[in-house]
This record gives structure tokens, sequence and C-alpha cells, in this order.
């Protein structure tokens, strides 16, 4: 079924990071620039889990292997929901997408109206499967119509070759790591908030001491801010790939301990201590307000705390 959309459902704004997104070639900006005015002609798109009424600005960025998609509100930027998109679904369309492209452009040069057709015929099934696509990775995130789809697909094509791919061992962007026992909860819940409250400004990761499994009631209290965590898998310390950051945050005591004996270096080391929500013992509701308690006071900690690291201020 097609998702209704009010009139006020659409983006009148489309930015791109120029941290994450750079180009010095007139024809690239130019490109750019042709697709956000495609996709701002005609457009419908509002968060599907996250109460907001628009017309909406888009913030568009890269890091590492994702697409951000920040939605917020056009007049006072502020956050109203962000998704990381991964590529790695696109990358075989994206090819074809040019190649293809490239084949058209030649052909209106050369050749004869069928083959310019039949190339046309090719291009627009490249588009449709791939604003399916697009429309499935950002199901129950975005609500967006085909047309839609297809115009940001062509937006994300015309930036992501020549974007600035942002390596967690080279960035210069502040990196967070939170570590808690079983990657489970609390760091997984700190993490995604902190990306969520800094969208392409921060580089936030989230370990255990030991190994986990995803926690229902996680996803459950975090879908309700729009933020969707069913494609976590808790990781342990030992499968980091990077290994220095510029804040460490430990939010167990056998993380507190565990982390200065690992060889992970930070320019700052924290302890939150905050309560597990696994320890209660009750009824669903009572196990609900639980863990919304705790997301509620990480997410106060992140914002008061990464702000200023964000913005440049001091680590400590």
């Amino acid at each position: 079924m097609a998702p209704e959309f009010a009139e006020t459902d659409r983006l009148v704004t489309v930015t791109l990071d120029p941290n994450t997104i750079t180009s010095v070639d007139p024809d690239e900006v130019h490109e750019w620039r042709i697709a956000i005015y495609d996709l701002l002609e005609d457009n419908s798109l509002a968060p599907a889990r996250v109460k907001a009424e628009g017309p909406f600005a888009l913030h568009v960025s890269i890091v590492g292997n994702s697409i951000v998609l920040d939605v917020r509100d056009p007049n006072t930027f502020r956050p109203i929901t962000a998704h990381y998109l991964s590529l790695t679904p696109f990358r075989r369309l994206i090819r074809d997408y040019f190649r293809i492209r490239d084949s058209y452009y030649e052909a209106i040069r050369s050749a004869q109206p069928y083959q310019i057709e039949t190339v046309d015929m090719a291009r627009r099934g490249i588009h449709n499967e791939a604003a399916e696509l697009l429309r499935t990775r950002l199901k129950n995130k975005l609500s967006i119509d085909l047309n839609t789809a297809r115009r940001l697909f062509t937006l994300i094509c015309a930036v992501q070759p020549y974007a600035t791919r942002i390596d967690e061992r080279q960035s210069a962007l502040p990196t967070v790591l939170f570590v808690c026992s079983m990657n489970s909860v609390r760091s997984p819940i700190a993490a995604a908030l902190a990306r969520h409250a800094f969208p392409g400004q921060l580089i936030a990761r989230s370990v255990g001491v030991n190994g986990g499994k995803a926690d229902a009631f996680v996803h459950d209290v975090m879908e309700e801010l729009g933020i969707d965590m069913s494609v976590h898998t808790p990781h342990t310390m030992d499968e980091l790939v990077a290994n220095r950051f510029d804040l460490v945050v430990t939010l167990s005591e056998d993380a507190r301990e565990a982390v200065p004996k690992r060889e992970i270096e930070a320019a700052a080391t924290e302890h939150w201590p905050v309560s597990d929500p696994t320890l209660v013992e009750a009824g669903r509701d009572t196990i609900l307000s639980a863990y919304r308690s705790l997301r509620d006071e990480l997410s106060q900690r992140v914002h008061t705390r990464l702000a200023p690291l964000v913005s440049g201020g001091s680590q400590s």
C-alpha cells in the first residue's frame, strides 16, 4: 500500500555536508545542484516513526560506508530524525547507473532514435529498481513515494563518488567509544543517541567486555525516538577497528576495570554510573519504564558531554 502524505510532507531544503562531500570540479558540483533541484521540485517525504509536521530540510553527509539522511526543521534546523543508510546494497546499482548514463549521453550524440529509446528504458529500469530498494531500506524510518526515491537515488549517485570517506583511523571527527558488559543495552543505546544527536559530526562506537545478544526492549524504547536498533549486533572490545578515541565512556563496573587493561589510547576516559534495566524483575510495563529511564538519562548525558567535544572544546 502506498503511503499517504499531507501537503506539508515534503522537502523544501537539501544541504550537503561540506566536511564529507567535497569537490573542486564545477561539473560535479553542477550535477549535485541539478539533482537537488529535481528532488525539491517534486517530492513527498515524512518521518515514519516520529510525529513531526512538515515541511522538512534534509542534510546529507557521508560517514564511512553510509549516507546519513538527517531530517531537520527547515527554519530552526532542529534535528527531527537521522538515518544511516549503508551504501553496500546499492553498489551494483550505482555502477549500472553511471554505465547506462554514459551510454545514454553517447546515444544522444550519435545513435538512432530506437537505440536512444532502448538505453533510456534501461536507465529507467535501474532507477525503478534502485528506488524500490531505497524505499525498502528506509521502511519504518522515512516514508517516501517512488518518484521521490528515484530522485533521492540520483542525488546519492551524484555525491557518493566524490565524497571524502571518513576512516575512523584517519578522520578528524571526534571519536567516542562506549563500553558496557555485553554491548546489548547500555553502550549501544549511548552510541545510537550520540549519532542521533550529532549526525555526521562524530564517530560513535560501542562494544562490550563480553559478547551479548540483541535486546528487544532496547529496540522498543529506541523506536519511540525514531532510532532503529534492529541492525545492532553486539561486539566485544577485541573486534575494535580503531585503537584511539577522543573519549572512552564506561557504563558498567566490569567495563571500568577492563578498559585500562586493554591497549586503547584515549584523550579522556570517564565512567558514567548508570543503572542496568536487565536486572529489573517485574511486568513488561515496569521493565520498559526502566529502559526508558536509562535511555533518557543517557540522552541527557550525551547531549551535555558531547556538545563541547563536537564543537571543538575540551575532552576533559
